[in-house]
């Protein structure tokens, strides 16, 4: 099983060492110096620089000053008491030394055992290796006693101001590549680091030479290696490397080694043949040459001398190379393939037969059959091998087995004592080798770790780190914000005020709840436990919580006098109760709701509009109450001419835009006044016009006078007759037309005959007086009486229709109450049947179930 390492690492950051934290931290407790640099000061003052193996020896030290230290069979942590042995060879891993000698006891015997069940008696093949890299040692170096580390002093005393089992002197071990320097550190686990002394050597191609470190002297100029290639022609083109030089590329026409064809080849490539046959005529002049391209001569033809027949029994001398040499006749006798049996035909030309035919009894492999076949055929039985392998646990199940069983091909898969892998080794006896994956345990930037066995990292710790935690704070203090030192989880949190400012102006006087950075990840090696989460207003991470501070706030509507004390944070508004009393969008009234958000749109203003028209006039303007000029009035209004006679229409922007003058003439008819003249009863003769008539009195109008009987009838003018009733005493104004200019002169002889017959004539004209009937009281009488019995009938139908709407509605109650008194009685009646049914079906299921039951 090859070793391999698991790390558990990030990738490192570099950063100044710092010890310094928070003031708030915890009081650290105290440790031991750290002597490591102390056992590397020797290579230090040499080298000035560390090396690549440091790296892997610190990890050594920096597990066992920790305790880390753990065996890789037993997965017990060692104790600086413990008696140890450390594998020099290649992974130097230190177990106890117990446990590494139970392990190489088992492990040869092991291989002891092997041996034997394959006939080998020489115990000194046993071997046992070790549990982690794997490297084989002899029995005789099973370790017996408890040495230090460079392995000069045995059972070395334990001194807590040194490195546990090390002896605190030089190591003075022979470093690699066998320089011939001595390690310069003090005894140490792992593997010494490369020489530093410096030495003078020249590079690979040898054109430079510099002083270098022992272990790195080799090395390239970085210029053009110059070497002559194998070619001997051109030069190596590489840059000064290690080992030797590529073949030449140079690339050119060439020819073969006949020189028959020519090709472009790669320097290294130009010693190529054809494919073209030789042909070239032998030195017998009878038969060519059978080669390939070569170069040089062809040779003698190769049938001149001494020639023998096929088989070659016979011999004969000085015959022509043209001539074939006849066979001998004898058995050919050659050695068939089998290597037993001898061709059995007469001399031959040509090969032999290539199978051997001939019968010989045969047995298999195990013994176990035998059976008469061809020479060239093998005989295997069906026979399985039931030996169990050296596994101890599977058959061999190979047939025909020569009871050399083959080592178990399955794998043993068994859990490893380490919990988290399988051994992937063949299936083997006694107890499986330890894991030997190593897990790495660092801190968080990773410049301090440690290797434990796989197993054992559930127990460990990470290495205490005195670098600085590299994770820049995120709030805003993160220029005045004290270091702290490298670590797994989340950073500390900041325990400045916060004093972020709100939006509103205020300032946030928690403790320092900024943004955090993200959590290193935790370390998962071990156990995690749980933690309680304490949530506060001053949660890491948590934005600021709302303002707490007191404000006045206005109402909704913004009223002078109505704030009220509230929390700066609290957006809730709130209404003062008051009439709004914002202008209305119409600009006259104002709004009547109660206060409200001055973002809601107040009420809608509903009433007409009640502004003066301009110009004045009595109508109002039709639009709803707007804030903009009342149209022009379109109105059409009707006015009478000044006698009356008819009526005029007009609009009444216009009418009343016209001035007075102008307005009396648009009102005058043009016709002659028809107004009644006060006087008289004749009308006006003057053209329409506004006021009185001109001279009333001065009528000149004739009017018919009569006397009192109307029989004498003469024509006065009409001032005349007025004058006439002025003089009588008598005003015309209340002379009605019909009477005017009537008794104005006296009767003559002719009116009393005249009125006699008018009187005759009247009384003929005089109506009669109608009789007055008696009404018909009989007819009355009956006429109430006929009423009155159908009102009687009319009364008894009702009742009795009454009567027989309440017996059908007490039918249909009855019924009612029947049906569901039947239906209650048989639903019943059902549900037993049904639960009686149910019941025998079960039981018959149960009998079909069980019968014996």
């Amino acid at each position: 099983m090859a070793s391999s390492t698991v790390s558990r690492r990030l990738p490192p950051s570099h950063h100044s060492d710092s010890d310094s934290s928070d003031s708030d931290s915890a009081p650290k407790p105290l440790h031991h110096t750290d002597f490591s640099n102390t056992i590397f000061r020797s290579y230090i003052e040499i080298s000035g620089l560390e090396s690549p193996d440091l790296i892997k020896i610190r990890s050594f030290l920096t597990s066992s000053r920790s305790g880390a230290l753990s065996c890789l069979i037993c997965l017990e942590r060692i104790r600086p008491t413990d008696p140890t042995w450390s594998c020099s060879s290649r992974c130097f891993a230190v177990f106890h030394l117990l446990c590494i000698q139970s392990w190489a006891r088992q492990s040869s015997d092991l291989s002891s055992l092997r041996a034997a069940s394959r006939g080998a008696t020489d115990d000194r093949n046993s071997t046992w290796n070790c549990p982690k890299c794997r490297i084989d040692f002899p029995k005789t170096l099973i370790p017996k006693t408890y040495t230090c580390f460079c392995g000069k002093v045995e059972n070395p005393p334990h001194d807590p101001w040194i490195l546990p089992h090390s002896c605190g002197e030089v190591c003075n071990r022979s470093l690699k590549y066998d320089c011939g320097h001595k390690c310069l550190l003090l005894c140490h686990p792992g593997p010494c680091p490369a020489c530093p002394k410096l030495v003078k050597n020249r590079c690979f191609c040898g054109g430079v030479e510099d002083t270098k470190r022992c272990g790195f002297k080799e090395f390239s100029c970085k210029k053009t290696c110059s070497k002559l290639l194998d070619c001997k022609a051109h030069c190596c083109v590489e840059i000064c490397h290690d080992g030797g030089c590529p073949p030449c590329r140079a690339r050119g026409v060439y020819k073969c080694h006949c020189g028959k064809v020519q090709e472009e080849k790669e320097c290294f490539e130009r010693d190529f043949r054809c494919e073209i046959p030789c042909e070239k005529l032998l030195g017998c002049g009878k038969h060519v040459c059978s080669k390939g391209c070569h170069e040089g001569e062809c040779g003698d033809c190769p049938l001149q001398g001494k020639r023998t027949c096929p088989c070659g029994k016979q011999i004969y001398e000085g015959m022509a190379c043209d001539v074939v040499v006849p066979s001998c006749g004898g058995t050919c006798d050659k050695k068939l393939q089998c290597g037993i049996h001898r061709c059995p035909e007469r001399c031959h030309r040509g090969d032999c037969v290539e199978t051997c035919r001939i019968v010989v009894t045969k047995s298999c492999k195990c013994g176990s059959l035998k059976k008469q076949v061809p020479c060239y055929q093998d005989v295997v039985c069906e026979r399985k091998c039931q030996r169990v392998r050296d596994c101890g646990r599977h058959a061999c199940k190979r047939r025909c087995c020569d009871n050399d069983c083959p080592p178990c091909s399955e794998i043993c898969d068994k859990k490893l004592r380490c919990k988290n892998h399988k051994c992937p080794s063949p299936c083997h006896r006694g107890v499986c080798a330890p894991c030997p994956v190593m897990v790495t345990i660092s801190c968080f930037c990773g410049e301090t770790h440690f290797e434990v066995p796989c197993g054992t990292e559930k127990e460990q710790k990470p290495p205490k780190c005195s670098k600085r935690c590299h994770i820049a704070p995120l709030c805003r203090h993160k220029s005045i914000t004290k270091p702290h030192k490298c670590h797994y989880g989340a950073c500390p949190p900041c325990r400045l005020v916060c004093d972020e400012e709100y939006p509103c102006g205020h300032k946030c006087k928690l403790r320092c709840h900024g943004p955090i950075p993200p959590p290193n990840p935790e370390f998962t090696l071990r156990p995690k436990k749980k933690k309680q989460n304490l949530h506060n207003d001053s949660t890491p991470g948590s934005p600021c919580p709302l303002c707490p501070e007191l404000v006045w706030r206005s109402c909704v509507g913004e009223h002078i006098g109505a704030e009220r004390m509230m929390v700066c944070s609290n957006r809730a508004r709130f209404s003062c109760d008051n009439y709004c009393g914002n202008l209305l969008p119409c600009g006259n009234h104002f709004c009547t709701k109660t206060c409200h958000d001055l973002k809601i749109k107040c009420e809608d203003c509903n009433l007409p509009c009640q502004r003066e028209r301009k110009p004045l006039c009595q109508h109002s303007c039709p639009l709803p109450c707007h804030h903009e000029d009342c149209p022009p009035c379109k109105v059409l209004i009707k006015r009478a001419c000044h006698c009356g006679a008819m009526v005029h229409v007009f609009e009444c922007l216009y009418y009343n835009t016209l001035s007075e003058k102008e307005q009396i003439a648009v009102r005058s008819c043009g016709g002659p006044c028809h107004r009644k003249l006060p006087n008289c009863t004749h009308l006006c003769p003057e053209t329409c016009h506004v006021g009185q008539c001109p001279s009333p009195d001065k009528c000149s109008k004739k009017v018919v006078v009569k006397c009192k009987c109307q029989t004498v009838k003469k024509d006065w003018p009409c001032h005349q007759v007025q004058a006439a009733y002025h003089s009588g005493g008598r005003d015309p104004k209340d002379i009605t037309k019909n009477q005017f200019g009537i008794g104005l002169i006296s009767c003559n002889s002719d009116c009393k005959s005249k009125i006699k017959a008018d009187e005759s004539d009247l009384h003929l004209r005089k109506p009669k007086v109608p009789e007055r009937k008696e009404p018909d009281e009989e007819n009355h009488v009956r006429k109430r009486k006929r009423r009155k019995d159908k009102v009687q009938h009319d009364h008894q139908v009702s009742t009795f229709q009454k009567i027989i709407g309440i017996v059908r509605k007490l039918f249909l109650f009855v019924m009612i109450l029947m049906g569901l008194i039947a239906m209650a009685y048989f639903g019943y009646k059902g549900l037993l049947w049904v639960n009686d049914w149910m019941n025998e079906i079960e039981r018959q299921k149960q009998r079909k179930r069980y019968p014996r039951i």
